[in-house]
């Protein structure tokens, strides 16, 4: 399954195996909660989270600029239990996962 937020502060949760989850709105939330999901963060503020074995992808925006809020930064990573801990929300800073 697939699951998608658009807006401003949406929250987007896969829980099926095999899932997605995408928040792409403004301070957005995206979880995968299912079997080897994935959960990916891109807009300005957002955040991701997962079960161990998921994958979490955040994207780091910069400051409006007139048009948009640039994208300064991704990242991904498996949540393996250690470095990226199950069922917490992560957000990307300076290039770093920090949790939210």
């Amino acid at each position: 399954g697939a699951a998608s937020a658009t807006g401003y502060q949406g929250a987007a949760s896969a829980t099926g195996p095999r899932g997605a989850a995408s928040a792409t709105g403004d301070q957005g939330a995206a979880s995968a909660t299912g079997e080897a999901g994935v959960a990916l963060a891109a807009g300005f503020g957002c955040k991701a989270k997962g079960a161990l074995g998921c994958a979490i992808c955040v994207v780091e925006r910069g400051n409006w600029d007139g048009e948009t809020y640039p994208i300064i930064n991704i990242k991904a990573a498996i949540v393996d239990g250690d470095i990226i801990k199950a069922d917490t929300y992560y957000m990307l800073i300076n290039g770093a996962f920090v949790e939210a």
